[in-house]
């Protein structure tokens, strides 16, 4: 027994030592790739001497005597902090998530092969100018630079995730930092799959063009024409009961799709003051991009030295450019425009000859391509590649289309970002050297995609222009680009683009203040409207109060909104939901249910609708609105009401002030008694109560909103592996909620559908009186290597409301710098 015992204790001391080395081995081959920031290079592309001086918070502030050189050390510093995030975001463009995740990926390679993102990006590459082609390609040099650095001194492979998957890096070309912006514009529109969506619903609930009006509601003002029902438009539909098949419940969500879901595209924040309305009688300008949450963020802050002066702000890495910051002369901000820039097309395929597609001129063949997709684990697929004259043909099975396409047809795109001929890279560099106002919305007429609403300040002057082509349709269009429409009608297809001058644009109101937060903008007939859909129909509402409580603003006015966490929503619907509930909160309850409705009814009674992270109300609230639009929308929609998890304040003011009869959804077909909305509302409470009790505790006043509301900025990759999620996964408890300024939309499904998981990566304010008073801040950190103290060090700084000054100050910098990088010309 005893050599027994001494024999197992040797093994497992053993066992000990290997584990211990096993992770010390680990530890040494991942930290290989943490990038020294005081080390000089002599490298080859750069004319002269470059330095880079990383600041406390690990913001390169890049020091050049020429331009060319200033975007090659962009390229160098983004490659060093975020290589794998930019090899991803190509991948991504090129189709070619497969070959590293194998088959699980391929629906999305596939889909972006047929829109031939990557191949629209090389075209583009022409289109620019021959100062932003050089700039370009001495952004990639410096990214090249980078990666052959890595090799020759196998630092780690570059990031710790090259040795789980593929360490083999292509050079980095021009086209693919086009490639990436081209990527963001399919994330930032959601016009694709609310065609689909729309197009379900009316098949769903047939020609009740009311009742679709109601779950599918317009931004307040005059509203559009009546459209047709879908399944009139392709009568074969109904031959073959399509109508039941629109209504199956969504397919799961495809890993690394950069589609959005209705609801989830790009949103933002931004507004400006004139000098009029500020203290400092100079300009004010705040901007907060919403995006999905990462870890690490999409956002890179940097400081980057011209000939035409200093700018400083958020970059994405992969594109050399400061997308949205400042110069001494200009600050900048961009919101999503949400302009209709798809369309879907049903294209109707030629019975007798499936090489051809019906147009206006008859048959014509579809232009033709294969292409082969690699794919990890298996043999590759060989996929063919169709295009008729509206666009790509989709993949039949994607996003649900099947369900909506007829027999003998399929569906093509058209979208402005695959135009061949985009310079959009060029006008987005450009800005960045624009010395005023009316020299910024100058420099951006030819930008194309993705659309964005670009706000501006000067010393003087502010502005709110649409930059982005508005497609050019016919007033007699079908479905006026809200529904699929035949591709074989002339009166359906683009005829290019409208004029940069029909573009909605604001230059110095009267009132002295221009805002945005993806609100409707304009009020024009179609084909001049900008969209039909729009992603903000409540924080407008707060920001305009706020904004005109008070004469003049100050930078802290501004931050104060940014962080606002008061919800419209919340004081707009509680009084109308709860009104012949109110009473219930004075009756003693002889039951736990009703006893947990008084206690909750009390509370949300004496509640201000502030989504704060500590108190209980946000909490109850968001679990009754969103059990309520599920029962108000299960009974009519079925399986398809998974589409509308997320509580929606216009469809749910609309049912209870019966809104041209809307009041109907609170009625349960399949019930003899008509149901009224106060009592479906009561039973949702009840509903909801029971649930948060059971995740949460019986105590109702010691619930949290931040327990449930937590910003999850996950690892695309490495955030859902054992052990490793641990480490590189970011969660935070935040206030805010769909529909504050400090906005933290919820996940909307799975175990806790209240999770943060879209919002203000960047939040910047710029006060171009002291433009070295401004202040930026990004949700993570500036490293994308989970063992830097800088891969998550801004994180609680950004849940808390806080920011990191953004000075162009060169001694400032230094006086706290973390590491100077030299880089030298090569002898």
């Amino acid at each position: 027994m005893a050599v027994f015992f001494r024999w197992f204790k040797r093994i497992f001391l053993f066992l000990i030592i290997v584990a211990i080395g096993g992770i010390g081995l680990v530890y040494y081959l991942a930290s290989r790739s943490l990038p020294d920031y005081n080390a000089t290079f002599s490298l080859k592309g750069i004319k002269g001497k470059v330095e880079i001086v990383r600041d406390n918070n690990d913001v390169p502030h890049i020091f050049a005597k020429n331009d060319l050189d200033s975007f090659f050390a962009l390229g160098f510093v983004h490659a060093q902090d975020r290589l794998w995030q930019m090899t991803m975001m190509r991948r991504t463009a090129q189709g070619r998530l497969s070959e590293l995740f194998g088959n699980k990926t391929l629906p999305v390679d596939i889909f972006l092969r047929q829109l031939d993102l990557y191949g629209m990006a090389e075209k583009a590459v022409a289109a620019q100018s021959p100062q932003q082609k050089a700039e370009l390609q001495a952004y990639a040099d410096g990214v090249n630079a980078w990666i052959e650095t890595v090799r020759e001194k196998a630092l780690g492979r570059g990031a710790p995730e090259f040795f789980l998957f593929s360490n083999k890096i292509d050079p980095w070309r021009p086209a693919d930092s086009l490639a990436i912006l081209k990527i963001m514009a399919l994330q930032l529109s959601g016009q694709m799959k609310a065609e689909i969506l729309r197009a379900k619903v009316s098949l769903t609930l047939g020609d009740n063009s009311a009742r679709i009006n109601d779950i599918l509601p317009e931004a307040p003002g005059p509203g559009a024409a009546a459209l047709p029902e879908y399944g009139s438009l392709f009568p074969d539909l109904m031959q073959d009961k399509k109508r039941q098949f629109a209504a199956l419940a969504p397919a799961p969500a495809l890993p690394f799709d950069p589609v959005p879901e209705p609801g989830m595209a790009g949103a933002s924040n931004a507004w400006a003051a004139a000098p009029s309305r500020t203290a400092t009688k100079s300009t004010l300008l705040a901007n907060d991009p919403h995006l999905g949450f990462t870890a690490p963020s999409i956002w890179y802050l940097a400081h980057m030295q011209l000939s035409t002066g200093d700018v400083i702000g958020g970059t994405i890495p992969g594109m050399p450019a400061i997308l949205i910051g400042r110069s001494q002369k200009l600050a900048w901000g961009l919101t999503s425009s949400y302009l209709d820039d798809q369309d879907l097309f049903v294209e109707r395929v030629n019975p007798n000859n499936p090489d051809e597609y019906l147009t206006p001129e008859g048959y014509k063949p579809f232009k033709t391509r294969e292409t082969v997709i690699k794919v990890k684990g298996q043999d590759p697929v060989k996929v063919t590649l169709r295009w008729t004259e509206n666009g790509p043909v989709l993949p039949r099975n994607q996003y649900g289309t099947d369900a909506i396409i007829p027999e003998g047809h399929v569906m093509s795109l058209a979208w402005t970002a695959l135009d061949p001929n985009d310079p959009s890279m060029t006008a987005a560099m450009r800005l960045m050297r624009a010395g005023s106002v009316k020299d910024a919305i100058a420099l951006e007429r030819d930008f194309i995609s993705p659309s964005q609403n670009l706000t501006l300040a000067d010393k003087d002057s502010i502005a709110l222009q649409m930059v982005g082509k508005m497609p050019n349709r016919l007033a007699g269009s079908q479905t006026r680009g809200r529904l699929p429409a035949p591709g074989w009608v002339s009166e359906n297809r683009w005829l290019g683009y409208l004029p940069y001058e029909t573009n909605p644009r604001f230059l110095n109101p009267t009132g002295g203040i221009v805002a945005n937060t993806n609100n409707k903008i304009v009020d024009r007939p179609f084909p001049y409207h900008v969209s039909y859909i729009w992603g903000d129909t409540q924080r407008i509402e707060r920001l305009t109060k706020l904004l005109s409580s008070r004469k003049v603003h100050t930078r802290e006015s501004f931050i104060e909104g940014q962080t606002d966490e008061v919800s419209f929503s919340a004081r707009a619907l509680l009084p109308l939901i709860a009104r012949d509930l109110w009473a219930e909160a004075e009756t003693p309850a002889s039951d736990k249910t009703g006893s947990m409705r008084r206690k909750a009814l009390a509370l949300l009674a004496k509640w201000n609708g502030a989504m704060n992270e500590h108190m209980p109300e946000p909490l109850i609230y968001m679990a009754w609105m969103r059990n309520l639009q599920m029962a108000l929308v299960q009974d009519d929609l079925g399986p398809l009401a998974k589409k509308f998890t997320r509580p929606d304040p216009l469809f749910l003011e609309r049912v209870f002030r019966d809104v041209n009869g809307a009041s109907i959804w609170c009625d349960r077909a399949e019930t003899a008694p008509r149901e009224s909305c106060a009592e479906i509302a009561r039973t949702s409470l009840d509903t909801a109560l029971l649930g948060l009790a059971q995740t949460y505790g019986d105590k109702i006043e010691s619930w949290r909103w931040g327990d449930a509301h937590i910003a999850t900025h996950d690892h695309q990759v490495l955030g859902k592996l054992p052990v490793l999620k641990w480490l590189v996964n970011i969660h935070q408890s935040t206030s805010g909620g769909d529909n504050t300024l400090l906005r933290g939309k919820t996940k909307g499904s799975g175990p806790n559908p209240y999770l943060n998981v879209h919002g203000a990566g960047y939040r910047g304010v710029y006060d171009l009186a002291d433009p070295d008073s401004s202040v930026f801040i990004i949700s993570t950190g500036q490293s994308g290597h989970f063992l830097s103290r800088h891969y998550d060090d801004l994180a609680q700084l950004w849940r808390r409301g806080e920011y990191v000054p953004m000075s162009l100050d060169p001694e400032l910098a230094r006086g706290a710098a973390v590491g100077i990088t030299t880089l030298n010309p090569a002898q």
